[in-house]
């Protein structure tokens, strides 16, 4: 009697590695979305700063002079060595 592959071995293999693949599919997803969401709130961060450091003017011209010089004036704050 000539035995026939079960073939449970190959199949088992195959879901290891698409499930392996599919989370790090995933993984890239969800680590992209993050990092785009993260960079694009920055510079609504600095708009809102802004706002609040030249809530004292009373005209909005003025107003919108110092938030335009406000925001040419910042720089990112390094957190690394000089």
């Amino acid at each position: 009697m000539i035995a026939k592959p079960d073939g449970s071995r190959s199949t088992a293999a195959l879901q290891f590695v698409a499930a392996t693949l599919a989370a790090a599919i995933t993984i890239g997803i969800f680590s992209g979305v993050t990092e785009l969401l993260l960079r694009e709130g920055r510079p609504l961060e600095r708009l809102v700063a802004a706002e609040r450091a030249c809530a004292s003017y009373e005209y909005v011209s003025e107003r919108e002079a110092c938030m335009r010089d406000w925001a040419a004036s910042w720089r990112p704050v390094s957190l690394a060595g000089k």
